[in-house]
């Protein structure tokens, strides 16, 4: 009589009996390959409830190498599922780019990723300084200047060295006229005679500044005071024979601390802008924009009323604009009778 192990007694319960055979790879060790084989009970240390199956079918040697090729084949990756999405609409890119053009974003997100970007936005934009060391002292020396008297401020501008106009400056121009005046002309800078004399406006366009005071009644160093953007004179080549021009935005930048504080100190009634430099630093616009387009307002300054016209010296090449310069100085004699009352 055959003994039954364990075993045999299992698989006959379970319908195999003894057809069923171990599949493994022929010459290779079992322990390595997935074990196939239904746990044995004598091992097992949970038991496992096992629904019956259904009696397979004979295993045949054809079948038997179908499985030994199934195991030896090593399952390829899965495959990345192909997504078609259809075409974006024109409009739907629009509102995408929109959100992420700096025009759309405010102000503090704008400075956080550019602040050359938000600085630009800024109505001092074009004032702000570009050089590095410009930039490494302004708010220690903006702190500063805002702070000083009078004596202390004619002090720092004789020895300032903020942009590179010092190297070819014969005398700072610091300005002249009453301290506690109502008027206050602002031109663009020194010229030749201005950089040998120290003062402001001297020469034909000084003498042409001073008729158009008195025709309003003002002299200069009686109720008026006269000032310009930049205290050094801007010169295209260095030395004597040196071409007056225009002063940069870093030179403006650099200078133009040292004029705010001086409008804090005089606390006038009016300013008048003489020209196109002197208007445009203190509204901060663009460099493209003419005289002749903010005349016949009165613009605002920290507060104060502002009014444009021509430079005297442009006035000396153009003698037919002096008509509008005196309408511009009704203008600003209009204002001043305004706020006397």
């Amino acid at each position: 009589m055959m003994t039954l192990t364990r075993r045999a007694i299992f698989l006959d319960a379970c319908g195999v009996g003894p057809l069923w055979v171990r599949r493994h790879i022929d010459g290779t060790d079992p322990t390595e390959q997935p074990d196939l084989r239904m746990p044995d009970l004598a091992q097992a240390s949970v038991a496992t409830v096992i629904a019956p199956a259904p009696a397979p079918a004979l295993v045949t040697a054809e079948d038997s190498s179908i499985v030994v090729t199934a195991l030896n084949k090593t399952p390829s990756p899965p495959q990345p599922l192909s997504v078609e999405t259809a075409p974006m609409e024109s409009n739907e890119k629009n509102e995408l780019m929109s959100a992420w053009e700096e025009s759309s974003l405010p102000t503090s997100v704008t400075s956080f990723i550019r602040p050359d970007l938000a600085a630009a936005k800024s109505p001092t934009s074009r004032l702000l300084p570009t050089s590095p060391n410009i930039i490494a002292d302004s708010d220690t020396v903006l702190a500063d200047i805002a702070g000083m008297d009078w004596r202390q401020l004619k002090a720092a501008v004789s020895e300032c060295t903020r942009c590179g106009l010092c190297h070819s400056r014969e005398h700072t121009v610091f300005g002249a006229g009453d301290e506690r005046a109502k008027w206050l002309f602002i031109g663009e800078g020194p010229g030749q005679a201005e950089d040998q004399d120290g003062e402001p406006f001297v020469g034909p366009a000084g003498q042409l500044l001073d008729n158009m005071l008195a025709a309003i009644g003002v002299r200069r160093g009686e109720n008026a005071y006269i000032a310009n953007i930049v205290k050094c004179r801007p010169i295209d080549v260095e030395g004597d024979a040196g071409r007056d021009r225009s002063p940069s935005a870093e030179e403006v930048a650099a200078c133009l601390p040292y004029l705010q504080r001086q409008i804090a100190l005089i606390q006038p009634t009016v300013l008048v802008a003489l020209g196109k430099t002197a208007a445009l630093s203190l509204l901060a616009l663009d460099a493209s924009t003419l005289v002749a387009s903010l005349r016949g307002t009165v613009h605002r300054y920290a507060g104060l009323p502002l009014v444009v016209t021509y430079h005297p010296a442009y006035l000396l090449r153009k003698p037919a604009d002096k008509a509008k310069a005196w309408s511009d100085l009704c203008l600003a004699l209009t204002c001043h009778a305004a706020i006397l009352e």
